[in-house]
Parts: C-alpha cells; structure tokens; sequence
C-alpha cells in the first residue's frame, strides 16, 4: 500500500514530463498517463485520463517553452 503514492508520483512526472510535438499528441500522452495514474491508485480511470490530458496540453502549450 506504501508503494502506490510514490508510484502515482513517478507515473505522474514521468508522463506529464513528456511533450508531443502537436496537441493530438501532447493530449494522448496525457491522457494515456493520466488512465494508469488512475489505475494504478484505485481511482477512475476516465477521470484520470481527463485530467491527464488536461494537464499535459496546459504545460505543453502555457508553461513549457522548450517543447
């Protein structure tokens, strides 16, 4: 049980981390990140993917210039 934060937080910024090089691809990667986050901590996995797609296109195009 220890294990699943820690887990979440690896997935999570290991993903998020990792841009695309058009908005198809940026929300895929994020939601694909976002769906085993879910899963992986026993939550929603529609939710996570929305949130993960959310998250990734917003530090994609807004907060990341190196992308």
């Amino acid at each position: 049980m220890a294990l699943r934060p820690f887990t979440f937080a690896i997935i999570a910024t290991l993903g998020l981390a990792a841009c695309g090089d058009t908005v198809t691809e940026q929300a895929l990667i994020g939601g694909a990140v976002g769906a085993g986050a879910g899963a992986v901590v026993g939550g929603s996995v529609l939710t996570g993917a929305a949130i993960g797609v959310g998250a990734n296109v917003l530090y994609c195009e807004v907060a990341n210039n190196d992308c």
